[in-house]
Order: structure tokens, then sequence, then C-alpha cells
């Protein structure tokens, strides 16, 4: 009988080492929360959750790897948020990031939320890598804090204007934009550069970013004749203008776009429309089978979020893997310190290899035109 309140002084012994080591290892962790923000509700949700996809995907990835800084094993975390592709929502997601002291932020898919978003990033110090917004105009703000992993604007009305001109032997083009940072400003270079190729703009129109019907646009262009129209804007309002067009005899104009209406999701989004084979839109990367590890991240993403991908998910996840790349080479997750990091990346990506220039803007950005052919997206160059 006496041999009992030994063996309980000796569970209680192994209890509390074991209690110490778990205490220890506790410690020994440390939990990086990346931030993401991207519309994953309203028309422009399928967007978002791509995006989001390829951020959860980099950070269950970085897990399984077992990433040490700073001595500790790091464990990543996601802290997703809706923008709903609104500037006021942008703000407040970001606002909450900074507020939930977020490590570092992906995101935001929209060049109108994001300009907006910077600044609050800006004032609370949080390094942000945007995968898709393209006005020229986010990295010209003077913001330290803020990357972008693809081409912008410039590269792509600039692109779709040359082409239309040299290739298509494009005379006459009317221009739709939907008012938004994204739609106005891409629409905006294309008809600059457009107009300086000796192409004639002959109708300017403007609708917005909840739009669905034009058929009134439509008419004021068709009786202009023009052989083409450029639509500054994203898909859920190119699907409707694709049937539209049909249905008033545009059947010949083609349609441009920026890489807001290039996605696999617009020939449902056309529901049929012949005109989808007159689409011809420009995407500020290279085509992901040329990407240097695009088919291999493909098919990873493909078999872990099934007829999910659009466009953008690849970017989303390089931009998660630079922020860690950064804290690497700082051996620090605290945003002060790694954030000045991200000037000197050189990081070889599934998108590029990742450098930036002074002001934040991709080194040397592909870009990519597509045409839709049999209904599939295919790059021409």
């Amino acid at each position: 009988m006496a041999s009992f309140p030994q063996v309980g002084r000796s569970v209680l012994a192994v209890s509390a080492v074991m209690a110490a080591v778990l205490s220890h290892s506790a410690q020994a962790q440390t939990v990086v929360r990346i931030g993401h923000v991207g519309p994953v509700s309203g028309p422009q949700a399928h967007y978002g959750r791509d995006n989001e996809n390829g951020a959860r995907m980099a950070v269950e990835e970085l897990n399984a790897q077992g990433v040490t800084i700073a001595g500790k094993k790091v464990r990543f975390e996601l802290i997703a948020e809706d923008d709903a592709a609104d500037p006021k929502q942008g703000t407040a997601a970001a606002q909450k990031l900074c507020d939930a002291k977020v490590n570092g932020v992906v995101g935001h898919l929209n060049s109108g939320t994001t300009i907006p978003a910077a600044k609050v990033y800006s004032q609370c110090g949080l390094p942000m890598v945007t995968p898709s917004a393209t006005n020229p105009e986010l990295t010209q703000l003077g913001y330290k804090n803020v990357y972008r992993l693809l081409a912008n604007d410039n590269a792509l009305g600039a692109g779709l204007a040359q082409h239309a001109s040299q290739v298509l032997k494009v005379k006459k083009v009317a221009i739709i934009d939907d008012r938004t940072a994204y739609g106005k400003g891409v629409a905006d270079v294309f008809a600059k550069t457009a107009k300086s190729l000796g192409i004639e703009v002959v109708s300017q129109q403007y609708t917005n970013d909840k739009a669905v019907d034009f058929m009134a646009i439509l008419t004021a262009i068709k009786s202009r004749k023009p052989d083409a129209i450029f639509f500054g804007g994203m898909d859920p309002q190119a699907g409707p203008m694709l049937r539209q067009m049909q249905q008033l005899g545009l059947s010949k104009a083609y349609l441009f776009g920026g890489d807001g209406i290039c996605t696999d999701k617009l020939k449902d989004l056309a529901s049929g429309a012949r005109t989808l084979s007159n689409v011809v839109c420009a995407v500020g990367g290279a085509a992901i089978d040329k990407m240097p590890n695009g088919k291999d991240w493909r098919a990873r993403y493909d078999a872990k979020f099934p007829k999910q991908f659009q466009v953008y998910s690849p970017y989303t996840y390089d931009a998660t893997m630079v922020l860690v790349d950064a804290m690497k080479r700082a051996n620090s997750v605290d945003p002060k310190v790694y954030g000045p990091k991200l000037a000197a990346t050189n990081y070889q990506g599934v998108t590029a290899r990742v450098a930036f220039e002074p002001q934040g803007d991709l080194k040397n950005p592909a870009m990519t035109l597509y045409v839709y052919k049999d209904g599939k997206k295919v790059a021409v160059n």
C-alpha cells in the first residue's frame, strides 16, 4: 500500500515535465497571420474566391514545410476579409486587419478598393502586395509598403491598342468604361494609345460596375459603325454586353478588354453568344502553361479547388510567398523589420521571378493576349 503515494508522485512529476515541454513548445512557435481581402460576395465573388484560394493554398503549403524564422517554428494563418468590390467596405476591411495586427496583407483585387485601402495600410505600417490591382496610380502615391505582382494598365491598354492597330487593322473604335478606378484607367490608356496609332475613337460611353443592360449604349455605338468596342470593366458586365451586341447585330465588332473580362467564366456569362469569339483581352502576366512553375501549380490548385480557377490565384499564391520570403531574409515577422526587405526581393515564384522597381511595380512584367476559340480562352502570344 505504501507504494501508491510514490506512484502518484511519479505521475505528478511526469505530468509537470510534460506540461513544461508543451509550454516551451508553445512558446517556441510563432503564429503569423496573413490578411487577404477580395470580393467573396456579389457579382465578382468568383474572382474573390479564386484569389483567396491561392493565398490559402500558399499558407497550407508553408505550414507543411515547417518554416522557421528567428529560431522559432512558424504556423501561418490566413485571415480572410470580404470587400465586395466596394471601396468603403475595402477600407473597413483594411482597418480591421490593421486593428487585428496581422503580419502582412495580400490584396485587394480591384484598383478601386486597393487604392483607398493602401492609405490605411500605410498609416498602420502593414506591407501589402496586390496580385491584381492594375491602375498605375497605386504605386504613384508614394507609399513605401505597397507592391504589385503584375503589369499595370499602361502595359495592358497600350498592348491591346497596338494589337488592334497592327494586327487586326482596326480603324474605328468605340469605348465604354464602368467609371471604376480600374475600368476608367485601362480605357483611358487604350484610347490615348489608339489615337496615337491613328485609330479613330468614334464614341465614348459610360456605365457602372452593377449594370447589366447596355442596349441604349450599344444602340448609340452601332450608328457610328465601329470595327471594335473597348470595354473597361469586369466580366459580370462583359458577358451581358456580348449577348446584347449579338442581339443588335454588332456581330462583327471585336470586343477588347483588360484582365477584368479575361476569365474562364466569361463563356458562361455570355450565355452562348457567338460574339464571344470576337473577344480580345489582355492579362498582365504569362499564360499559366508558360509560367515558370505554372503547370504543376495549376494541377495542385485544381485538385484542391476544382473548377474555381479564374485568373489571379497564382499571383495571390506568389504574393503570400513573397511576404514570407522577406520575413525569412529579415529573420523577423515584425512588419516594421521585414517590410523594408520587400524592396530587395528576388524570388522565383510560380508566375515569374519576382523583383520590384523602386516604386513597387514588378520588374519586367509579362503581358499575354487571349482570344476565345470554341468557348475556351487561348493565348495568342
